[in-house]
């Protein structure tokens, strides 16, 4: 376990080792400058404005240069400058490039931006707002600054979809839906996925078809494309549902300014065969050259059997057609090897990366403790940059770039890491987030921020119990906690560091709490089976006393500031989420960390047993876990409970857990089942479990609980079951031939098993195994 902990702590550290950009001569200080943007009047407005928000200074905008005064010039390559540049770098001759210096002429500074295009002019300006340092009277810039930057990638983008189903997104005002676009832009962004057709949200301002349009307007004024994302949840052969799907369409065509891109997954949701779905965007291109000419429609395979995906690839291959601009890998997809394999050149292949969710997902936590799984869940604040940066540069090589998947502003840093990444994917984790927290926060505080966020992602890596860092963590955040009291981003980040530091000390006392239960059930062959129970239930009772109610409240309090700021919903009841997956961390703040309501339920059943069965049934509660002498427990997905389990790769050469699985956790009864936890922590299946020192002289017997089959080998030998339950907690037993322990080890490994006819949610998993010596 500890090797473990500390493989990952060691790519944490070279992954987020960094620097802040700096020069070697004195830093220049910008007061009183003018903004001279002949032609570019949106780029100059938002370095006006987010200058003025940081610094309250008021920088004049004009269109021709001044006789006098520092000035900053932002032209593309086309326009003419009255001043010469000097040992300015060269300007990258590609859409979407800049150049951006410093030099002083005729007694004055001068800071040019110039871009190959428009674009480039605006990201060459949002470039020059993440390199300012801010102060209160004035900005300071390196005195030799000299960059020059063009993407990496073509596509860079944001899905941020006014639906009900996101957590934040469907409370928001137009205003705020463009202040977050200009921002994703000022980080590199040059695309948004917007969701029309959707149906009223209780948190909605404005319909949704207007909202999409709105989007379309901001797109159109920052000169970056608007894509839509356009499931069909429906049968496609239903001709009159087909009909209405089509005049939806029509309308948002015909009144979008702007629309560049149309997106649409083939499932997640969806079940229509290709069959149905290319004849149908075939129809709906019609209408959409006719009033966005240069538009494309777009397919992911999501979803598809291998029959299906080959179906496509062969009509893309013998049809090659004009409509189709390339396909979308995403979550439920075909191996992005595959699809680009398949798809001829002329066709693009657009990376559609999952970086909202951290369990039940595309890219998920690597084996995320799960006291963190089972409160923070599904869509909790989850700023990662170590691991979406190494996911980022591993599957770059494969696409042409990415517009992401997102359901919320929890997600903020991801995208603005994403963003970045297009644009130079060698750079460090640090010197991405040091651009955040410095435009964000404030420069002198960038720092200790950044480091702060780089702390929140190690709060996830290994045992939480072990990970004695995440209190640390916390106070790292409450020594700067003052700073931004009224800043959303600033608050997520408080309410991950008290929410960590909460959960990791509510688990610790929960555990001990079993133990004790366990215990006290222990002793019911003394005490009598009534008492034992009532001993138990006492001592499971402890943990309704709040440990720690100062970071409780502190917790709620950031809850209710962040629904009133941009309308994070992290409650069913209190702020009307749509569901127990979409980042409601106060509705399971309180969740059980042990088994409480597994005992509980067990006591309801046991007391109505006949007496002489009640014994038996405790001794079964008490010793579950206890593998006897010279035996060995695992509870195989849980980071803490594990140490037989074998992790051969780190994230360094396996960053998206390819070649080895990563733990799982199942969504019963809206994440409030009362099943044993270790059910649902669960592996399909584990590289393997390895066991030493064993008793060469002793026979053994592998025991095990899952859900469905089970193939399971012992040093390369399979081994035959003498007991074989496939239901959830029922226990499979395999006897271990003598010979095989011989030599003092034994490795476990398993078979696959192909159930692709069967739901994901249905396939036979490994929860538990005891190595048990006879």
């Amino acid at each position: 376990m500890r090797i473990r902990y500390c493989l990952q702590r060691l790519l944490f550290c070279v992954l987020a080792a960094g620097f802040c950009q700096s020069a070697a001569g004195a830093d220049i200080r910008l007061q009183q400058v003018a903004i001279c943007a002949p032609g570019h009047p949106q780029a100059a407005r938002v370095l006006q404005e987010e200058v003025a928000k940081r610094t309250g200074l008021r920088w004049q905008v004009v269109t021709k240069l001044p006789a006098s005064g520092d000035v900053i010039v932002l032209k593309t390559r086309q326009q003419a400058l009255p001043v010469g540049l000097k040992d300015m770098p060269a300007l990258p001759l590609q859409p979407e490039a800049f150049r951006l210096g410093e030099q002083t002429a005729n007694g004055r500074r001068l800071i040019v931006v110039e871009g190959y295009d428009a674009r480039g002019v605006m990201f060459g300006a949002g470039r020059l707002l993440r390199l300012f340092r801010y102060a209160k009277s004035g900005v300071t810039i390196p005195a030799d600054v000299r960059i020059a930057e063009a993407p990496q990638k073509k596509m860079r983008g944001h899905q941020i979809g006014y639906r009900n189903l996101a957590n934040s997104y469907d409370g928001w005002s137009v205003a705020q839906y463009e202040q977050y676009i200009r921002e994703l832009v000022i980080f590199g962004t040059n695309s948004i996925e917007g969701i029309p057709f959707q149906p009223w949200g209780p948190h909605f301002s404005i319909p949704s078809m207007d909202m999409n349009l709105r989007v379309s307007e901001i797109c159109q004024r920052y000169g970056i494309d608007f894509w839509v994302w356009t499931p069909a949840t429906f049968d496609l052969a239903d001709t009159a549902k087909r009909a209405y799907f089509l005049r939806q369409f029509d309308t948002l065509f015909r009144k979008a300014p702007r629309l560049d891109a149309v997106f649409f997954p083939g499932g997640d949701p969806g079940h229509n065969a290709p069959e149905l779905v290319i004849p149908f965007l075939e129809t709906l291109s019609v209408p959409l050259r006719q009033h966005h000419p240069k538009a494309r429609i777009w397919l992911s395979l999501q979803g598809f059997t291998p029959e299906a995906c080959n179906f496509t690839y062969d009509y893309i291959r013998r049809r090659r057609p004009q409509w189709l601009a390339g396909l979308v890998t995403g979550p439920g997809s075909p191996p992005m090897e595959e699809t680009r394999a398949a798809l001829p050149a002329p066709y693009k292949l657009r990376h559609y990366p999952d970086i909202t969710h951290n369990v039940r997902c595309d890219f998920p936590v690597p084996w995320m403790d799960p006291v963190f799984a089972f409160t923070l869940g599904r869509e909790a604040v989850n700023p990662r940059p170590v691991y979406h940066t190494a996911a980022f540069r591993y599957t770059a090589p494969q696409n042409d770039g990415f517009i992401s998947y997102s359901d919320g502003a929890h997600d903020d840093v991801n995208k603005m890491v994403w963003s970045m990444l297009g644009w130079n994917a060698a750079q460090s984790p640090r010197d991405m987030l040091l651009q955040y927290t410095n435009f964000f926060f404030d420069s002198e505080t960038a720092a200790a921020a950044a480091d702060g966020i780089l702390a929140l992602e190690q709060n996830w890596v290994g045992a939480a119990c072990e990970n004695t860092g995440i209190l640390k963590t916390l106070e790292l955040w409450r020594q700067m906690e003052d700073r931004h009291t009224g800043n959303w981003r600033w608050q997520m980040f408080l309410l991950r560091a008290y929410y960590d530091a909460y959960v990791r000390e509510r688990g610790e006392r929960e555990q001990a709490i079993d133990k004790a239960a366990c215990a006290a059930l222990a002793q019911a062959r003394t005490t009598g089976a009534d008492a034992a129970m009532q001993r138990a239930e006492k001592i499971l009772r402890q943990a309704d006393e709040i440990a720690q109610p100062a970071w409780r409240a502190k917790i709620t309090a950031l809850c209710d500031s962040l629904f009133r700021s941009i309308a994070l919903q992290t409650s069913v009841p209190k702020y009307k989420a749509s569901g127990n997956e979409r980042g409601v961390v106060l509705d399971f703040i309180d969740r059980p960390l042990n088994n409480r309501w597994f005992y509980e339920d067990a006591f309801a059943r046991i007391r109505q047993l006949p007496a002489a069965q009640q014994l038996a049934a405790l001794d079964t509660l008490a010793f579950w876990e206890e593998p006897g002498d010279g035996g060995f427990y695992d509870d195989v997905g849980n980071v803490s409970r594990s140490p037989h389990v074998v992790r051969p790769e780190t994230l360094a050469t396996d960053p998206l857990m390819l070649r080895s699985d990563n733990p799982g956790f199942d969504w019963w009864d809206g994440g409030f089942s009362r099943k044993r936890l270790a059910w649902m922590v669960s592996m399909r299946w584990p590289h393997s479990l390895l066991y030493t020192s064993l008793d060469t002289t002793a026979q053994y017997t592998v025991r095990v609980t899952g859900n469905g089959e089970c193939l399971l080998r012992a040093n390369g030998e399979k081994l035959t079951p003498s007991r074989y339950g496939k239901g959830i907690g029922e226990i499979k037993e395999f006897p271990v031939p003598p010979a095989l322990t011989k030599q003092g080890r034994l490795q476990l490994t398993f078979d696959a098993i192909n159930e692709d006819h069967l739901n994901w949610r249905q396939h036979s998993r490994l929860t538990e195994v005891w190595l048990i010596k006879k």
